[in-house]
């Protein structure tokens, strides 16, 4: 042990020397003392704190106490482990992108939590996913949204969202959901429909810059990037319009691009 942990462990509490020299300043310990700072190197290796291995040793934790805690150290370090696993996957298929292509990628996909929302909605179906596909429709149903909102005396919460959903076995016409956040709840007579979109643990997000005609790159790097790491989708894409609509140039408009997903 250095002099500095020593010390350290004297300001805790967790070692206490048997005397100190007046004069030189020098701490002596007591044979039968080491049995107690190898019970604290052990602990701490572990991954227990200075203060939970001081809890340990001073306050008499029994065996049933030990073994909880220890049952909860061993959870973390599998988190740990889980973390960096998913880590090391990234790292893997962003090198694997790198070697394949020859430069680094110009998309980023971060995983994340999507909070619940409540949206107020209109659908429509596109013949597929083509750009020139999906605009024709999402345009007026948008356009449709907010003449029925403010027909109701209602006002947007946030950024609009759109989300798609395929048919079984992805061959057939796409179901367009464009949707507004709002805070109320259905009425007779409205001209919409409320729904609660559930709150998605995981979620691949890339960000796009510019007109959603060019969406359909953005989408194909989120689909390989969740496919190359390890995982399936589980749950419709979403659109999340952080900067758009007719006041903004199309090239100025920002999409965050959600895909739920799971571990495959």
């Amino acid at each position: 042990m250095s002099v500095r942990m020593l010390r350290h462990y004297d300001q805790l509490g967790l070692l206490t020397p048997d005397r100190v020299d007046q004069v030189t300043g020098y701490r002596y310990y007591r044979v039968d003392q080491l049995s107690r700072l190898n019970r604290v190197i052990a602990l701490k290796d572990l991954g227990f704190t200075l203060d939970q291995v001081r809890s340990i040793l001073d306050e008499q934790v029994d065996a049933a106490e030990l073994r909880g805690m220890l049952r909860l150290r061993r959870t973390e370090l599998a988190a740990d482990i889980a973390a960096a696993r998913q880590r090391l996957n990234q790292v893997e298929a962003r090198l694997r992108i790198i070697e394949s292509e020859g430069r680094m990628p110009s998309t980023d996909v971060v995983v994340k939590n999507l909070p619940a929302v409540r949206i107020a909605e209109l659908t429509g179906t596109a013949a597929d996913f083509a750009p020139g596909s999906i605009s024709p429709v999402i345009g007026p149903l948008y356009d449709r949204l907010f003449a029925a909102l403010g027909k109701a005396g209602l006002q947007p919460v946030g950024p609009t969202i759109a989300y798609y959903e395929l048919p079984e076995g992805e061959d057939g016409p796409i179901l367009i959901h464009a949707g507004v956040p709002v805070n109320t709840e259905a009425a007779p007579g409205q001209e919409f429909a409320i729904v609660d979109l559930p709150e998605v643990r995981q979620a691949a997000t890339l960000v796009h810059h510019g007109s959603m005609m060019e969406i359909g790159g953005p989408f194909q790097a989120l689909a390989k990037w969740v496919e190359t790491n390890g995982y399936r989708p589980a749950g419709p894409s979403r659109e999340f319009y952080l900067v758009a609509g007719p006041e903004h140039d199309q090239a100025d408009w920002v999409t965050e691009l959600q895909q739920p997903l799971v571990p495959a």
